[in-house]
């Protein structure tokens, strides 16, 4: 039996009232890659974070994080889990390590090992330096990468990021995707990445387009572009018609 993916959406749907964010969605991302969530803003990409990370209940439909089901092991699951969502969530009036710390707590982790870890994480998004200097001091990238380093602090398998990039600059935007890409392939660390930037992604990255709550393509980047235009070029032509391109 092969193993389960690292997260399975199956036929999710979610409602706020009468309008229908998220129709029939389904999508996976293997052990060990990296998956493009694609879409503009309202396209559902935020609901969809929200129905698997719990935030909100699900209405319909299945979400499944290695093989754990959220609706019979929640705990399981979300333990597996990482997150860095795209409204900023950290402290600014305490230091990277109380932040750090802070959220080791909530995991239930060992004062003594979260220190550790954290050390370690700091490292690995190239801010060990800034460890006892307050948030407000920091740049938005940095931040940023704060929060992955938050994100990583329980050892999961997935993470999932929604727009991590937004709003900054180039070269942080930059640093961030080679963050999270290093993670992948040194770490074998399974990655939803949500984004309307379509220069954050490879031609050969697993790919799904989500617009208006529906998916409308699916594939490698490179597969979903066609006579050598651009992804962000296919991505136009998929919306201009999404129900002749999801036939």
């Amino acid at each position: 039996m092969s193993e389960a993916p690292a997260l399975e959406v199956s036929q999710v749907s979610h409602r706020f009232g009468s309008r229908a964010a998220l129709s029939d969605v389904s999508l996976s991302v293997g052990r060990g890659r990296f998956v493009a969530l694609l879409g503009p803003n309202g396209a559902g990409k935020t609901t969809l974070f929200s129905v698997i990370t719990r935030l909100y209940a699900n209405q319909d439909g299945r979400v499944a994080i290695f093989g754990h089901g959220l609706d019979r092991e929640p705990s399981r699951a979300l333990a597996r889990m990482g997150v860095v969502f795209q409204a900023r969530t950290l402290d600014t009036d305490l230091t990277v390590e109380q932040n750090l710390l802070y959220h080791a707590s909530l995991h239930g982790i060992a004062r003594r090992i979260a220190k550790a870890r954290i050390a370690t994480l700091l490292d690995r998004v190239g801010l060990a330096d800034r460890r006892g200097d307050k948030i407000r001091t920091l740049s938005g990238g940095q931040s940023r990468r704060i929060e992955i380093a938050r994100s990583l602090i329980h050892e999961p398998s997935l993470l999932l990021l929604d727009e991590p990039t937004v709003g900054l600059d180039l070269e942080s935007r930059a640093d961030i995707v080679a963050i999270v890409r290093a993670l992948v392939r040194e770490e074998g660390l399974s990655v939803l990445w949500a984004t309307h930037i379509f220069e954050e992604i490879e031609a050969g990255d697993d790919a799904v387009v989500l617009h208006r709550g529906r998916i409308i393509a699916r594939g490698t980047a490179g597969g979903i572009a066609q006579d050598g235009e651009t992804l962000e070029a296919a991505f136009r032509r998929l919306v201009a018609d999404p129900v002749k391109q999801a036939a």
